[in-house]
């Protein structure tokens, strides 16, 4: 059994105000968490998990008109984004932030196949996604930017074995999404770039929906496009290789608009779950020197591109065993070399 978690939009009628008013009332106990979990450190030192949150929170439903496995939720979901995040107090938050109500399995129930009631029955579009009787877990509604409700939850499925025998290492950049060690590469949608005009036009002229209706559709776009590509790569691969590239330190730079339009870790996510629900074997190594080293020889010539200068040559020839390289299909057929070294005590 395989897990994935499904998004259906909720239709905005009466719904979108009733969801946002229960919205504001968790962000009421996520700020009385944020506080209470704070002055906890600060006047006592103790560390308040999600249990102690959720006594301390215990009986508030009634007073608050919204379900007790919310609360419960927000309570272990505040501690646990603390201790994942190493601080001591998050972010609030306000009427500002995007709308939020997470829910556990027991909370909800879906009613006659065209919708789901959690206090009162909420229609859906697209209500043929809707999951089978207890397939589904927890989940939770959540707002987009342009004020759209959608339900998120988790649903288990069977997932059919396809039989695949390729092995393939993919170098990340950016002019190409990814280069795949077989030669093939996967260009990057540089989707933000194409729509930079409208959006501009649309930001200038104060047309705020029009300008948040472009961020949606560049979001879209990027996302049917990773999905699709990632799908192709592990259904004919059993063996994923992928270099490990530094997005933290490369958003600090020059190149960090091309890094979020590309998303390449997006793109390594799918990769990764996909691969472990297709029972792929998907594996992150070094890619230090993978550009510079020869594939052919193994080892790194006088030849080989090096520094910032270097980032222009895309082909070369190495000095050692004559061997003529494009330089990202190198790196990947190093990165699946790499991959093999990693696997081969597991083997033994």
């Amino acid at each position: 059994m395989a897990t994935k978690t499904i998004k259906i939009r909720i239709k905005d009628a009466n719904e979108k105000a009733i969801l946002k008013k229960m919205a504001g009332k968790c962000n009421f106990v996520w700020n009385y968490c944020n506080r209470t979990a704070y002055e906890a450190i600060r006047s006592q030192s103790k560390w308040l998990n999600g249990f102690d949150l959720q006594k301390l929170t215990a009986g508030s439903s009634k007073g608050l008109r919204i379900n007790c496995s919310t609360i419960q939720e927000i309570c272990a979901k505040h501690a646990l984004n603390r201790s994942n995040n190493k601080k001591i107090k998050l972010r609030w938050r306000s009427k500002k932030s995007l709308g939020w109500i997470p829910f556990k399995k027991n909370s909800v129930q879906f009613k006659d196949g065209k919708g789901i009631y959690y206090g009162q029955e909420f229609k859906l579009f697209q209500p043929e996604r809707i999951p089978a009787v207890g397939t589904h877990g927890a989940g939770q509604f959540c707002e987009d930017a342009r004020g759209r409700w959608y339900l998120c939850i988790s649903v288990k499925y069977e997932m059919p074995h396809i039989p695949a025998q390729g092995e393939v290492g993919i170098d990340l950049g950016l002019k190409t999404l990814a280069t795949l060690s077989n030669g093939i590469k996967v260009k990057n949608g540089r989707y933000s770039r194409k729509m930079k005009t409208k959006l501009a036009d649309a930001q200038r002229g104060g047309h705020k929906r029009r300008a948040k209706t472009i961020h949606a559709k560049i979001k879209n776009q990027r996302l049917d496009y990773l999905h699709k590509a990632s799908t192709q790569i592990v259904l004919e691969n059993k063996l994923i290789v992928v270099g490990k590239l530094s997005v933290k330190k490369l958003i600090k730079t020059k190149m960090a608009k091309s890094i979020h339009d590309a998303a390449p870790s997006m793109f390594k996510t799918m990769l990764e779950y996909k691969a472990s629900a297709l029972q792929r074997v998907y594996v992150e190594v070094n890619e230090t020197n993978t550009t510079r080293t020869c594939s052919s020889c193994g080892v790194i010539p006088d030849s080989s591109p090096k520094g910032l200068k270097g980032l222009s040559v895309r082909e070369w020839v190495c000095s050692e065993c004559g061997a003529i390289h494009d330089r990202d299909i190198n790196a990947a057929l190093n990165i699946l070399r790499l991959g093999h070294q990693s696997l081969m005590p597991e083997v033994a």
